[in-house]
């Protein structure tokens, strides 16, 4: 009998430890798929654009010129960084599309750090170009079209957000909450 209850108790044991390990090896397999996947979306070039713009749109949501200035200049820096040598071919299309014109809307951001209307009109066609690159690129987070249609007189225009809460950066503190969500893109 006390040989029956020392060789369950051992094969409970050895069991037990087959099961840490296995959780362990489970573990050590998801975080490692885990960094890669943060490492291939931190190696994405589109990545600091992103960044970049995102703060561009939060400034101009919240009527600051200045901070809208200091975002486009690093949007512009960020796009400028990019080398599309390693790029696969659709990637290097679109990039080579939409390079010269985003680059273009955000040096005029850059230098209108006085003039938001004016800076809101060139995040117009920024919010395309980057709509454009987001669609071909991915970025590893989930992102949101939003529409406002009363800016540029009814005409309408769309921007990126990192949020499904609407703030908007074409009317600012005006009508903070015009819009909706069109599209959420998930990467």
């Amino acid at each position: 009998m006390i040989a029956v209850a020392a060789i369950s108790l051992s094969a409970c044991n050895s069991n037990d430890n087959q099961t840490k390990d296995t959780t362990a090896t489970t573990s050590d397999t998801t975080q490692t798929e885990m960094q890669a996947n943060t490492d291939l979306n931190s190696n994405n070039p589109v990545n600091d654009v992103v960044t970049s713009y995102l703060q561009l749109k939060n400034a101009l949501a919240n009527d600051n010129s200045k901070d809208a200035a200091a975002a486009g200049s690093e949007v512009q820096k960020a796009i400028e960084k990019a080398d599309p040598a390693s790029f696969p071919a659709d990637q290097k299309k679109v990039f080579a599309d939409v390079k010269d014109d985003a680059i273009e809307h955000a040096e005029h951001i850059a230098a209108n750090a006085n003039n938001i209307e004016h800076q809101r009109e060139h995040f117009e066609t920024l919010s395309k170009d980057l709509y454009d690159m987001v669609k071909v690129f991915g970025t590893g987070q989930t992102l949101y079209q939003t529409h406002c249609p009363m800016y540029n007189n009814n005409k309408g225009a769309n921007w990126l957000s990192e949020t499904k809460e609407i703030k908007n950066p074409y009317l600012g503190s005006k009508m903070s909450t015009c819009g909706e969500v069109k599209e959420e893109i998930k990467q």
